[in-house]
């Protein structure tokens, strides 16, 4: 088959190099890629928010199916435009995907099917949340509805900051994505992440993982896209995977099929493990990053053909993922300034010293000068990823990988999966 993939982050490196693995593929092509994507795939130049450019390029590539790696094409309807045109799409509609595009549209879904998760108000004046906030204790969480690149939100600690924070956001801080906002109540626990595939009608687990959202280490200072990530997240047992698939996945997929937007894609549930039972704090309409890597890296079956199942409704006539018994995990090599204002440009030498070591190293922001010198062109610029028995020596052989890579111009946390190595070592 010939697969389109639409991205150039470290998500969509994941996604090509287990794509590229597939005895099925014949031509991978990727847009915009990045250099570690050209590793796997031909690179083509298309603006992915032009859909008849996008329709154009699959027919002249004879695409049997488009992947969507990132949200706002997904958000912005371009599954919706390629589906009309024809073309095998994994990724969800614009309606369904309102499910990352919207919080409030997701609030309100929650609330319809009985979902366990946050109380919460909506509030579309910066007047009715001010008058919202009321309600709440603190610390009290303020999220941008719209998309906000992972950053819309918004862990308040004391009313002022709870007022600041809705003051910034209809003030423009995350531009429309804050035009309204959702008020939720904090909801104390662990956070894991889990991930499912559907088709509309079945629905197939994915793995599960952890990732650190803090830029700092001790999950200290501002949040950020993810500093690193491992999976499986074994806090999240048997008997918890399966109340979210009962009580939260498959309720979602049920209330959407019923209101005419059948779910088709990766449903990635952020849960809350309370001591009340899991709660649902968002969900993600798409792989997250870098969640998706060590999903790619524990992954054993065909990704291609599992995401073509999804595409054409007969996901239910393939046998389960099967994923490796080893633990993945991967630390984000990140531009001095991110989450604020990184610095791009900074040289980065010794990947291939990093990958002698075992490890894989994912691309994320990252270019390739025409001297053939890597540099940093975002603000996470490398995943470094490696497998090992347990979290312990996963998280020893991917700061091994991390020592080998010369990059002043970048830094990253020294203490990815800290909570499940001490758990490890307290057993």
């Amino acid at each position: 088959m010939n697969i389109l993939l639409l991205g150039g982050g470290g998500r969509e490196h994941g996604l090509a190099w287990k794509l590229a693995q597939s005895p099925r593929l014949e031509n991978l092509y990727a847009t915009p890629g990045n250099p570690g994507i050209a590793r796997h795939a031909s690179l083509l130049a298309v603006d992915i928010t032009d859909h008849a450019a996008v329709i154009a390029l699959c027919e002249a590539k004879r695409i049997t199916l488009v992947v969507v790696g990132p949200e706002a094409p997904l958000v912005d309807g371009l599954a919706d435009s390629l589906r009309g045109a024809g073309f095998a799409v994994f990724g969800p509609s614009r309606l369904a995907a309102q499910l990352e595009g919207s919080k409030g549209f997701t609030k309100d879904l929650c609330s319809r099917a009985d979902i366990p998760t946050a109380a919460y108000v909506r509030a579309s004046s910066e007047a009715e949340a001010l008058a919202a906030l009321d309600s709440f204790t603190t610390p009290v969480v303020i999220k941008a509805d719209g998309l906000a690149a992972g950053k819309g939100v918004v862990i308040a600690e004391t009313a002022e900051e709870a007022c600041a924070a809705v003051a910034d956001m209809f003030q423009g801080a995350f531009g429309r994505a804050g035009a309204e906002v959702v008020i939720e109540e904090f909801l104390e626990g662990e956070e894991a992440s889990f991930f499912a595939l559907t088709d509309g009608a079945t629905i197939v687990p994915f793995g599960s993982a952890q990732d650190h959202k803090r830029v700092g280490e001790g999950d200290t200072g501002p949040n950020t896209g993810g500093m690193g990530a491992y999976s499986p997240a074994r806090v999240l047992t048997p008997l918890l995977e399966g109340e979210t698939i009962e009580r939260i996945i498959a309720p979602t997929v049920r209330e959407l099929a019923e209101a005419g937007m059948p779910y088709q894609g990766v449903l990635f549930a952020g849960l809350m493990l309370t001591r009340n039972g899991v709660r649902l704090i968002e969900y993600n309409a798409r792989f997250g990053d870098p969640e998706c890597q060590v999903l790619m890296m524990r992954l054993e079956s065909d990704l291609a053909e599992l995401l073509l199942a999804c595409a054409e409704s007969r996901l239910g006539a393939l046998p389960a993922p099967v994923f490796s018994d080893e633990t993945a995990l991967t630390v984000v090599m990140a531009a001095q300034g991110y989450p604020g204002a990184p610095e791009t440009g900074a040289r980065i030498d010794g990947v291939p010293a990093a990958e002698a070591t075992g490890a894989t190293v994912f691309h994320a922001g990252t270019a390739l000068g025409g001297d053939g010198v890597l540099t940093a062109s975002g603000g996470r610029v490398l995943s470094v990823t490696a497998t090992g028995a347990d979290v312990s020596e996963a998280q020893t052989r991917a700061y091994a990988a991390v020592d080998a890579i010369d990059a002043p111009g970048l830094f990253c946390r020294r203490d990815i999966g800290w909570r499940e190595v001490a758990r490890e070592e307290a057993a």
